[in-house]
């Protein structure tokens, strides 16, 4: 395994996007999904020239800084994470070892073995978020599988994580032993509950509920299910 698996909480970072093409465009859309403090972007064409309302709107974000300049070495100072997204090597490598001086996460777009991550092909759906990777041997196999999941997956599960995120804490508030919640959450997502409430039958997902939960949380079990059914 060449790449370690994982997901970062970027609230409160600041990121930095050198080039704004496509893919750069691609990146900021992404990354402001995960609510960053700020992102900056760094292009050499001037904002008055651009005529694309999508584009325009990305760069208007309150979150987003547009600097038409070239790179420079200390525009990674403080950042989290950097993307090398230009469509030109010797820049994109700049950028590169600027953030290997200072240990900084970057991915650079035309050749991800000169930064320290990729961005993998992922599955978002409400809360559920599903990343895929084949380490940079195949973007093309990684959209294939992608697709294939979509389309397996579907809605299923969204809403059980939307579940299980209102009940995990109401479980670890009763300071119950690790291993006896562990046996709980198992048996929960072990059980139909995906499924009946995928079919709206909300009876059937109050027994699952009734029957796994504590008796102390049955009063909630309106709450729990509230516009899931």
């Amino acid at each position: 395994m060449r790449y370690y698996p994982l997901l970062l909480d970027l609230h409160g970072t600041h990121c930095l996007i050198v080039g704004f093409g496509k893919v750069g465009q691609r990146k900021l859309a992404t990354l402001l999904k995960a609510n960053p403090a700020q992102v900056t972007v760094l292009d050499t064409f001037a904002l008055e020239d651009v005529e694309d309302t999508e584009l325009l709107q990305l760069l208007n974000n309150p979150l987003v800084t547009y600097a038409q300049r070239d790179f420079e070495a200390s525009d990674v100072t403080g950042k989290t994470l950097v993307f090398a997204s230009t469509g030109n090597r010797d820049v994109n490598e700049a950028v590169s070892s600027a953030c290997a001086a200072q240990r900084i996460l970057c991915n650079v777009i035309d050749d991800p073995s000169s930064g320290t991550f990729t961005v993998p092909a992922h599955i978002e759906n409400g809360e559920l978020l599903i990343t895929l990777s084949t380490g940079g041997a195949s973007p093309a196999l990684s959209r294939k599988i992608k697709k294939e999941l979509q389309q397996q997956i579907g809605n299923k599960y969204a809403p059980v994580v939307t579940l299980m995120g209102r009940i995990r804490p109401l479980i670890l508030e009763l300071a119950n032993d690790t291993a006896q919640n562990t046996v709980l959450f198992r048996r929960l997502v072990s059980s139909d509950i995906a499924e009946v409430i995928q079919k709206k039958d909300r009876i059937a997902a109050e027994s699952i509920l009734r029957s796994t939960l504590p008796e102390t949380l049955h009063s909630t079990i309106g709450a729990l299910l509230h516009e899931l059914i």
